[in-house]
């Protein structure tokens, strides 16, 4: 297979003529997993699918910003959601479910809202057609009193706890609620004896303190932002922010039975099954024991581990974010997951953690997602800033691109798009149903004015899939843009292989050399944008770099 190639980037402040990088592709490299992302700008109504050099492969255009989840599903099709106006005026609003086809028409549009319900964030397409959605639901301030709600907090609009539903899609603008859950049906309070709902705390952590308040008594009380569905056991787990933490529950009940404490697989009905990121929720642990802040995009992995974006919102000491992977104790032989009799819900730690490269760590307070790639990577979106990097398993940078549409669409390259944020992105690899018989002519890049396009073609033989990005400290390039010598320090002495190419793939120079100094003649070469490739044959290690010729 054809292999893309991005260059690790260089200062281009040197260079006047091509400006600096601000946006679009910084690196693609051969251990990146070649597929296609798809990302719906925040302010923007339109959808893209990229591939890993920046190239537009479809686009998709609504009359709605995203509100604020899109999936590209195995026919090829878009779903995705819309914000639409309504009571519910909270961050991360939507409302409206939309499915285009892959050339763009729209097949079905459906809005779950009115007075009383809304969707928002997040929804999950299903296996079997239907898509699940996760919304608010209002309750008036007397519902929420008499549930046990401490009236001191709730407001004259009452609160908006969260349901789900899975909607079966009808027509072109019709679908039928074939299952339910709601938070409201799974409560517990210690603050009046006399209300429903009244137990202690800590030994009901299998539901949703009432009173639990960590960011003031807003309606939106929970703030749900994912829902995602693992269907191994036919469960779904849910990201709350205010809460800082995950819950799986049952999907396997029926409606009545998810409104119960009894019912489907687990014999537990709609109750929480599992918990994790703040055990303060249920009073079995106090802020040193928390481990989520404020998190986003929880999602299964394949083999029942959850990864999370923790966003690290309010955590103490210097804001950074961090992507975690945990293992939830899942016995298969009782169904069930390990309650512990005191305490917080295990593990303790997360199994495996990104936090960014040393001295460069990341930060988004809000939205944000990751997803494991099936060659192990994680893809993570850096959702306010519009960043999407691709990290190895041992959190090596492989891949890494900056949105550049912003709230007036598309920017110059070496400008800064405004509100160029993203809620998530999603990376779907060249064998995905979705792709069947499809030709996916690459398009121009996003950005306007673009640099040189650097992404080259090598041809299959030009390099193993063995072969593995890397750029030692005694690797580098001494000077550049360059004149009539470009000089490549080697201070290991390493035997490489030399390969310079133009922007049109074509090979202005080969050769071998282990010198600690190689240089390397440039004199004739026209001006312009080249790409040299210096490959460790014996360690199966590649270094590209972009060089500039005066």
């Amino acid at each position: 297979m054809r292999t893309l190639i991005w260059s690790l980037v260089m200062t281009l402040v040197s260079a006047p003529a091509y400006g600096q990088q601000t946006v679009g592709v910084f690196l693609n490299t051969t251990e990146a997993f070649d597929g296609y992302t798809l990302f719906s700008p925040a302010s923007r109504t339109e959808t893209y699918l990229i591939d890993n050099c920046g190239h537009v492969i479809n686009q998709w255009y609504s009359a709605y910003r995203p509100g604020q989840a899109a999936y590209l599903l195995q026919d090829g099709s878009l779903l995705r959601t819309g914000r639409i106006s309504s009571l519910f005026n909270a961050g991360g609003t939507g409302g409206r479910l939309e499915r285009f086809s892959w050339d763009g028409e729209l097949e079905w549009a459906y809005e779950y809202s009115s007075e009383t319900y809304h969707q928002h964030h997040d929804i999950e397409p299903l296996p079997n057609g239907n898509v699940l959605v996760l919304a608010w639901e209002q309750i008036s301030r007397d519902e929420a009193i008499a549930a046990g709600r401490d009236p001191a907090t709730v407001s004259i609009n009452g609160l908006w706890p969260e349901h789900i539903v899975e909607l079966e899609p009808a027509g072109a603008d019709s679908a039928i609620i074939v299952w339910s859950w709601h938070l409201k049906d799974h409560l517990v309070q210690d603050f009046d004896t006399s209300k429903a709902n009244y137990g202690i705390i800590a030994e009901h952590s299998d539901r949703i303190d009432l009173n639990f308040i960590s960011q003031g008594p807003g309606a939106d009380w929970i703030h749900a932002n994912s829902v995602d569905y693992f269907p191994e056991r036919d469960q779904i787990v849910i990201s709350s922010r205010v809460f800082s933490e995950i819950w799986v529950i049952d999907h396997s009940t029926t409606t009545e039975e998810a409104a119960s404490d009894a019912g489907g697989l687990s014999g537990k009905g709609g109750r929480i099954l599992y918990r994790w990121g703040n055990p303060q929720t249920y009073q079995r642990g106090g802020e040193e024991d928390q481990r989520l802040f404020g998190q986003h995009d929880a999602r299964w992995l394949e083999d029942g581990t959850i990864m999370v974006f923790n966003n690290g919102f309010m955590r103490p000491g210097p804001d950074f974010s961090q992507v975690d992977v945990i293992t939830p104790p899942w016995d298969p032989e009782t169904w069930a997951y390990q309650e512990p009799a005191a305490g917080a819900y295990l593990p303790d730690t997360a199994t495996w953690t990104y936090a960014g490269e040393p001295g460069a760590e990341f930060f988004s307070s809000n939205i944000s997602g990751s997803m494991r790639l099936p060659n192990g990577n994680t893809m993570i979106c850096i959702g306010s800033s519009g960043r999407f990097i691709e990290v190895d398993s041992t959190g090596d940078l492989v891949w890494e691109y900056i949105n550049p549409v912003g709230i007036n669409g598309p920017v110059d390259q070496g400008s800064n798009p405004p509100s160029n944020q993203c809620f998530r992105a999603e990376r779907y690899g060249p064998d995905d149903p979705a792709f069947a018989g499809r030709t996916l002519d690459p398009g121009p890049v996003l950005e306007l004015n673009p640099l040189p396009d650097t992404c080259v073609i090598y041809p299959e033989d030009s390099m193993s899939t063995s072969v593995t990005r890397a750029v030692p400290a005694s690797l580098h390039l001494a000077g550049n843009p360059v004149d009539r010598e470009l000089v490549l320090l080697n201070h290991d002495q390493l035997e490489l292989e030399i390969t310079v190419t133009d922007l049109s793939g074509r090979v202005v120079l080969s050769m071998r050399e282990a010198a600690s100094t190689i240089r390397v003649p440039a004199g004739n070469w026209p001006a312009g944008l080249y790409i040299l490739l210096a490959t460790d044959a014996a360690a199966r290690q590649q270094a590209v770099f972009k060089v500039f010729k005066l």
